[in-house]
């Protein structure tokens, strides 16, 4: 099972730190660059269909029921599908904003959820080591964003804001989905958050002002190539089968642990990246995803503490089996 956990894990993490090149490729002038939420909603446009049919395929509960099934699947609606992608896109269009750095900044992930799983847990409290853990975090999030004094406006520093409003969104609706413990298949909730987050991000995008024919323009257009490929990648690849993964990890590892996944995430962003972007990770973007890691240990030192002893005994196992 550890292993079976350990290798969705990885496939978790590099499905979705990938995703962050592809939406940076997607946010380009001449694709979805003016409408980057319109873009988050057709992603899910597809992939909600797609979950439809594979949940009607794979379970025999393929629609919500009662009450709390319905509260389930508008959390995960709300603040995983539509919160999380919209402030994420629309930060993403900043060209402060690379690739390794949004996932860098989606790693604070991990001390937020501890931080909302506590404070909906009254009997758990942060100590002062913990509290000292939370506040190295965000002081990693403030050294990312690199706020000038005298305009704290420039250097992508709203941009990077937004991106960290995503992370609000995917921790807090991690834990309440959690919390709720609705019992509804994976691939029923994927699918109807997945609907229901799209019809929220076409509402969003006709509010803001952004043009249906932008869709059109980026699918069809000169750049159809790389605006399909990247649309295809987010759908199939970071969405349908990501979030599949993920809600199974969920449900096994609960929400901190499945959330350390973005601290893993920002190593496939930074060479996909290089790799297809030419982005460069600089030094400051790396001190700060380190003070961020330092946080979360300090938070989780506990549970961290407890697991050393497993990990030396596997380690132990192969190597008497060598």
């Amino acid at each position: 099972m550890r292993y079976r956990n350990a290798t969705l894990f990885l496939a978790l993490a590099a499905a979705w730190g990938a995703a962050f090149m592809a939406i940076k490729a997607g946010l380009t002038p001449d694709l979805f660059g003016p409408a980057p939420v319109l873009f988050a909603a057709v992603r899910y446009d597809i992939a909600g269909v797609i979950m439809l049919g594979y949940a009607a395929y794979a379970t025999d509960h393929p629609r919500p029921v009662g009450a709390r099934e319905w509260a389930a699947v508008a959390v995960g609606a709300v603040f995983l599908i539509a919160g999380y992608h919209a402030f994420l896109f629309v930060g993403e269009t900043d060209p402060a904003v690379t690739s390794a750095g949004a996932a860098v900044i989606v790693s604070l992930s991990p001390v937020m959820t501890t931080f909302f799983a506590r404070a909906f847990l009254p009997e758990e409290r942060l100590t002062a080591v913990g509290v000292a853990g939370l506040l190295l975090g965000l002081v990693g999030v403030v050294l990312l964003a690199r706020p000038d004094p005298g305009n704290l406006l420039a250097g992508g520093v709203v941009a990077k804001g937004l991106v960290f409003g995503a992370v609000l969104c995917f921790s807090f609706g991690s834990v309440i989905t959690r919390w709720l413990d609705a019992g509804i298949p994976i691939e029923t909730m994927e699918a109807y958050a997945m609907v229901g987050g799209a019809l929220l991000m076409h509402a969003v995008s006709l509010a803001i002002g952004e043009s249906p024919a932008v869709a059109v323009d980026a699918l069809t257009g000169p750049e159809a190539l790389a605006g399909l490929a990247a649309m295809g990648y987010l759908s199939l690849v970071a969405s349908a089968a990501g979030f599949l993964v993920y809600f199974d990890l969920l449900d096994r590892l609960g929400p901190i642990e499945i959330n350390l996944v973005s601290y893993v995430a920002p190593v496939f962003a930074a060479v996909t990246g290089f790799l297809f972007l030419g982005e460069v990770v600089d030094l400051l973007t790396a001190v700060g995803f380190l003070v961020i890691l330092v946080g979360f240990l300090l938070l989780k030192r506990r549970e961290l503490r407890r697991e050393l002893p497993v990990l030396r005994r596997a380690i132990a196992g192969a190597r008497d089996g060598d």
